[in-house]
């Protein structure tokens, strides 16, 4: 594929995209919100959402149909909910005291750069960020979600030409081409000519964007390490670590990683978590798992959002309790890149470590962090209020859950006040523009308007009064 060709692709959809978005520049708030709503909709009937899944988690190969089924279904209302009744078109804000009006405006074309591990909620969720504020987009997806957007996009056309509105608002691009480097030069290119990127996607093309010199919301590498206390309600607790770690069998990059247990609490833990099917890799086994999981220091695609019977069948693990498993345990002490359990592994093995008490936990869970997915989140389940602060105070990471399942509920939750979103921000930690979950406040321009008021300028007394007081 030469780079004329490349180009000539992009820029025939970005032409259309730019001539849809012109269009309904005019739409008003009720029109724009239909358009959210009827993709909403129709992404959230049960064969439709079923039928997302089964695409998504056949090509992939990863994790399983019936979660990427509750997860599309779930994303998606969690997202209308929150998009609801929101401002996102002309003034959204008259600030009388400052005689400042906020005026939302549209971008243009945003490109979305897809991951492979949710094919199925993701394109829904963009589609719907972006065309809340009167955008275009344009969505590239991994090659094995392919099918799965492509579908996405085409119910998406149906339901914006019933309400008369540009098909060309919603496109997809193909990145599969014959070689690698060809589907990175098409992704750079989309990105390039486009207004705006987002990219929820991994570290190399989260580079990609940036180096694209388009403006670009990426978001950082997941490796939640999350603290249990002597005061935590073990069971509760534990209960909501497995539901999540094993939830689409762990394609989440909000999936618990790490648990940091005190030693008070460690074996009531290591018993609950062997109740709820996890299986302790023997301590003289583990050499060999960490050998099937990173052949020559990378991590195996084939244990990635995998059952752990197949993990288990990778690493040749000879307990047959293991190939009957939910979930792998292993015990660690180590930190950094010679003990690689320590970090990001996208699958439904947990890393274990006991610490003797608080101040230990949260060293720990710093160094953990430093390691890899600052910027990220992290977690805690405990009943004592100062903890939870002073985790909050201490790490480097954009969220901090307490005594909630991580993957559920990082990305926004019915039962926490964060926003839904399947692109989390890890900020500068992270190498990323914002910390925040991504939404549709992300893909709009704003003109503020000044109008005069009173002068509001200050004496030297109320400027330095109280300084001079203390420091004369």
């Amino acid at each position: 594929m030469t780079e004329q060709s490349v180009q000539h692709r992009v820029s025939a959809a970005v032409e259309r995209a730019r001539t849809a978005q012109r269009a309904i520049e005019h739409y008003d708030q009720g029109q724009v919100d239909d358009l959210v709503t009827a993709i909403a909709y129709r992404a959230t009937r049960p064969e439709v959402a079923a039928e997302l899944a089964r695409l998504a988690a056949e090509q992939s190969g990863l994790g399983n149909a019936e979660d990427k089924t509750r997860k599309i279904l779930r994303k998606t209302t969690g997202t209308l909910a929150d998009l609801k009744g929101a401002p996102s078109v002309g003034v959204i804000n008259v600030d009388e005291a400052k005689g400042v009006t906020t005026i939302a405006k549209p971008m243009g074309v945003i490109a979305c750069i897809l991951p492979s591990t949710n094919p199925g909620a993701t394109p829904i969720n963009n589609m719907m960020i972006t065309l809340k504020g009167r955008n275009a987009v344009i969505l590239a997806p991994h090659p094995k979600g392919e099918a799965t957007c492509a579908e996405s996009v085409r119910l998406a056309r149906i339901e914006l030409a019933k309400l008369g509105a540009p098909e060309d608002l919603v496109q997809m691009v193909s990145l599969a081409a014959e070689n690698k480097e060809a589907g990175k030069a098409i992704a750079s290119e989309l990105m390039t000519q486009c207004d705006y990127s987002l990219v929820t996607a991994g570290p190399a093309n989260v580079d990609l964007a940036y180096r694209s010199g388009t403006p670009s919301h990426g978001v950082g590498v997941g490796n939640a390490p999350v603290i249990i206390d002597e005061t935590a309600d073990v069971d509760a607790a534990v209960e909501k670590i497995v539901m999540s770690k094993t939830f689409d069998h762990a394609t989440s990059c909000s999936s618990e990683n790490a648990l940091v247990i005190d030693a008070s609490v460690y074996d009531q833990v290591m018993a609950a978590l062997q109740d709820h099917g996890g299986y302790v890799v023997p301590a003289d086994q583990k050499p060999q798992l960490q050998d099937a999981m990173w052949p020559g220091g990378n991590l195996n695609r084939n244990v990635v959002a995998q059952p752990a019977s197949r993990i288990a069948e990778v690493a040749e693990l000879p307990a047959a309790e293991a190939h009957q498993s939910r979930f792998l345990i292993v015990e660690e002490s180590g930190i950094g890149p010679d003990h690689p359990f320590s970090g990001e592994k996208l699958s439904v093995v947990l890393t274990v470590y006991k610490t003797d008490d608080f101040d230990q936990a949260l060293d720990t869970v710093e160094s953990i962090l430093a390691y890899m997915g600052e910027g990220h989140s992290a977690g805690i389940h405990s009943e004592v209020d100062e903890r939870v602060e002073a985790l909050a105070a201490r790490a480097r990471v954009s969220t901090v859950l307490v005594n909630q399942p991580h993957a559920y509920n990082n990305g926004g939750s019915f039962d926490n006040g964060l926003d839904f979103t399947l692109s989390m921000g890890a900020g500068t930690w992270g190498d990323n523009d914002t910390c925040e979950n991504l939404t549709y406040k992300h893909f709009l321009n704003y003109t503020y308007l000044a109008r005069p008021i009173p002068s509001t300028e200050p004496t030297e007394d109320e400027l330095f009064g109280d300084f001079l007081v203390r420091h004369g």
